[in-house]
């Protein structure tokens, strides 16, 4: 494994963002992944892993010292998500959701709601962005939640679905549209809710194909108040915070489906190394290579570009949209491919819950669907070309 021994160590990180690294790394391997079996086949809340990684403070590294954060690059972060989904691909988005949800808070947000409660999440609160409705997936601006001006209050009624961390979550940014602005696009809007909050409610657990343990669920808003300081920014402002939370989340979930795609192409090489057939391991026959070779390029082709958008944003890059898109979009092709040829080079052990790269491929499938399908990706990456 040279190969990729060889790229992780390139990947630039500082001397206490490496040690960090390390620590992670040791935790999934001894703690997180000997339960992901377990969390996947019962379905339940991995509040043990969640335990872990709030031990190690991970939620810190993406806020800055002021909250208690440790301010440390988004590389590094990008770099945990991986290592975190290879180990449990379910609890790689329920951590790296906290960053999707917070990081615009951290960015956008007012800075008393700031000071109240990114100092909680540094500690380990859990987080939940919540953008799809069911008439309201890849074009957010068909949004239908609605957010009434109210005195000292907004008033949020509406719904969304397929909430990650839904029920489980102490804040939830939340995006809708205001009452007074017509407007579909000009009117999108975000605000935090709270758990608990009068009026809000989630729904029963998705029961999902894959990423079982992370909890998915439909949210409920009847008439609940909102604080008026949990606005971020100005009404009409959400369209711009979303686009901007999304070139930081997409790179996320990229790196998730990439920490599924190495942990199925590592399994892969053991298996076909040990495993024998006509008085030979099979990874000795020239159809396997091949098939090998391409999984290798196209895995590390793809990481290589993932540590190429870390560097962007932490180079204070702008635009970088298309680049972030372009990695989402060929992250989860790859998870989806590397997955499935695992699978299949286990032959019909791979069929068998036992082995990990059946319940690797059954995670892999959501990587080309959320944060935008595939085909989104591939309009806006298309449309970037147009002269203008």
């Amino acid at each position: 494994m040279k190969l990729f021994d060889h790229l992780d160590e390139s990947v630039p990180l500082g001397d206490d963002e490496r040690l960090l690294f390390d620590a992670v790394r040791a935790m999934c391997r001894d703690k997180i992944a000997p339960r992901a079996a377990g969390h996947d086949r019962n379905g339940d809340f991995p509040w043990d892993n969640v335990a872990d990684i709030n031990a190690l403070g991970l939620n810190a590294m993406f806020l800055a010292q002021i909250y208690g954060g440790a301010d440390l690059s988004y590389t590094a972060y990008l770099a945990c998500v991986r290592e975190i989904s290879k180990a449990c691909a379910s609890t790689g988005v329920i951590w790296s959701t906290n960053f999707h949800a917070m990081n615009p808070v951290a960015e956008f947000g007012p800075a008393v709601l700031q000071k109240r409660i990114l100092p909680k999440v540094a500690t380990g609160a859990l987080a939940s962005l919540c953008i799809t409705e069911p008439n309201a997936g890849s074009d957010a601006t068909g949004m239908t939640t609605k957010f009434t001006p109210d005195g000292d209050h907004i008033v949020v009624d509406g719904g969304k679905i397929f909430i990650t961390n839904g029920g489980m979550a102490d804040y939830y940014l939340v995006f809708g549209k205001w009452s007074e602005i017509d407007d579909p696009k000009a009117s999108i809007s975000a605000l935090v809710l709270e758990k608990n909050m009068a009026g809000f409610s989630a729904g029963k657990p998705e029961d999902k194909m894959g990423m079982r343990a992370s909890m998915t669920t439909p949210l409920n808003f009847d008439k609940c108040r909102v604080p008026r300081g949990n606005l971020l920014g100005a009404p009409g402002d959400g369209l711009r915070i979303l686009l901007a939370s999304l070139n930081k989340s997409r790179p996320s979930v990229a790196a998730h489906a990439l920490g599924i795609a190495r942990a199925a192409f590592e399994d892969a090489v053991h298996y076909i190394n040990q495993r024998r057939q006509s008085g030979q391991p099979i990874i000795q026959f020239q159809g396997i290579q091949f098939l090998l070779a391409d999984m290798a390029a196209e895995l590390a082709l793809c990481e290589n570009w993932l540590w190429h958008v870390g560097r962007l944003v932490d180079s204070g890059a702008a635009d970088f949209g298309v680049e972030a898109s372009l990695l989402k979009m060929r992250a989860g092709d790859v998870a989806m491919r590397i997955t499935i040829d695992a699978v299949q080079l286990f032959g019909g052990y791979g069929y068998i819950k036992e082995n990990r790269v059946e319940r690797l491929m059954r995670d892999a499938k959501i990587c080309q669907i959320w944060e935008g399908t595939k085909q989104v990706h591939q309009q806006f990456i298309g449309r970037s070309f147009i002269e203008r």
